[in-house]
């Protein structure tokens, strides 16, 4: 459950980071997408002002270089906003921040509420 949560967010982050690459065919999986951000959850759960653990922004850049394709992102992004909806307890201004804290510029904002279709 808590793997869930911190994918749903990275995936958010991931899919407003590389919604601006080309189409072509997805290669980028949801068990993907969750597995890179998992390192994120703690950080993702918190109410507090915590540094975002090193792994977690790995897991961010990498996700970020990964998602090459239009698909691709739209994939992360579905696979985000289903896992945000599996999992409680998410700071969703956390997520909304982590690709700047991570050093990521997007030009989206992270939201559950994201159209993953545009």
């Amino acid at each position: 459950m808590g793997v869930l949560r911190s994918s749903f967010v990275a995936m958010m982050v991931m899919y407003m980071v590389l919604a601006t690459t080309p189409n072509a065919e997805a290669v980028l999986t949801c068990g993907q997408v969750t597995g890179a951000l998992a390192p994120c959850l703690g950080y993702l759960r918190s109410q507090v002002n915590v540094p975002v653990p090193l792994t977690c922004c790995n897991g961010v850049r990498g996700l970020n270089n990964a998602a090459r394709t239009t698909l691709d992102k739209r994939t992360a992004c579905g696979c985000l906003k289903q896992t945000a909806n599996a999992v409680t307890g998410l700071n969703l201004n956390a997520a909304a921040g982590l690709p700047a804290r991570c050093g990521v510029n997007i030009p989206y904002k992270i939201s559950p509420t994201t159209d993953c279709n545009r």
